[in-house]
């Protein structure tokens, strides 16, 4: 079985074209260490396969605890629907999957359908470590979302699942005729949890993406959506992730979390908006 960095470094041998320095943005090459400009501007593979693309380091407020429980949740199934629906939509294209957090979402998709290329990223190096894990071809990197590390007009596709967005650098990436396909959570999402974790304010029980949904619309304004609604019966072994895979329980007092832990939740609400931009 190969290692990380050995299949880190096939990927770039076949897909080195697909970056762009950060710092110059011209053109990258493959080096023997990983990735290099003219200007003479170096990223090197880590042991686990990954490149550093950040000037400086950046505190994220998702450390490991949250991503390994996202991740059980969407490997047990959380979201198969979901991922079912984006894999009609991403087979055969080379895919951007931005604000990956631990990999999850990409992988899964990768065991779904074909995909001439896969990259994921993320601010959150903890996530990224956790992505590379996967047991798949796809590439994993720490990034800029304001200053994407890679070449204009280089992708078929950008996903954007419950993450922050960067229309401009979207626009600039995706090749003309690519799509964004941003999955926005809808008001019901999660309510079940949110009306555990907050009993007492009704305020924080209720969710609204007006603002998501106005500001993709500026940039996109042919956007197509589609709700996606249904419930999912939380296994029992997964039913204490649930309280730790979302900011979410950020706020919440440790006595309510452990009367939650006492009776976790049966069944959580999965609320979300598929929206599909075209880029022009």
């Amino acid at each position: 079985m190969l290692k990380k960095i050995d299949r880190a470094r096939i990927f770039l041998n076949k897909q080195a074209a697909l970056f762009a320095c950060p710092i110059c943005h011209e053109a990258m090459r493959q080096t023997e260490r990983g990735l290099a400009c003219d200007k003479g501007h170096r990223f090197d593979l880590s042991k686990k396969g990954t490149l550093y693309f950040l000037k400086s380091q950046i505190k994220s407020d998702y450390d490991a605890n949250l991503f390994f429980h996202r991740a059980k949740m969407i490997q047990g199934g959380m979201y198969q629907p979901l991922l079912l629906k984006l894999a009609d939509l991403v087979a055969n294209q080379k895919v951007l999957d931005v604000g990956c957090g631990e990999g999850s979402f990409l992988a899964q998709l990768q065991q779904l359908t074909p995909l001439k290329a896969a990259i994921g990223f993320d601010i959150a190096k903890e996530g990224i470590y956790q992505a590379s894990n996967h047991a798949t071809d796809a590439f994993w990197c720490v990034a800029d979302l304001t200053n994407l590390p890679f070449a204009n007009h280089s992708f078929d596709v950008v996903l954007n699942i419950f993450s922050p967005s960067n229309y401009h650098e979207f626009k600039r990436v995706l090749k003309p005729g690519g799509r964004l396909i941003k999955v926005i959570p809808d008001e019901k999402y999660l309510y079940e949890l949110r009306c555990a974790f907050y009993p007492d304010d009704e305020k924080k029980q209720r969710y609204s993406n007006q603002q998501v949904v106005e500001k993709l619309l500026q940039a996109f304004p042919q956007t197509q959506f589609e709700r996606l609604s249904y419930q999912f019966a939380i296994p029992e072994d997964l039913r204490l992730s649930l309280l730790e895979m979302s900011p979410l329980e950020w706020g919440v007092s440790d006595e309510r979390k452990a009367q939650l832990q006492e009776k976790p939740l049966e069944k959580i609400t999965i609320d979300l908006l598929v929206a599909i931009s075209q880029n022009q």
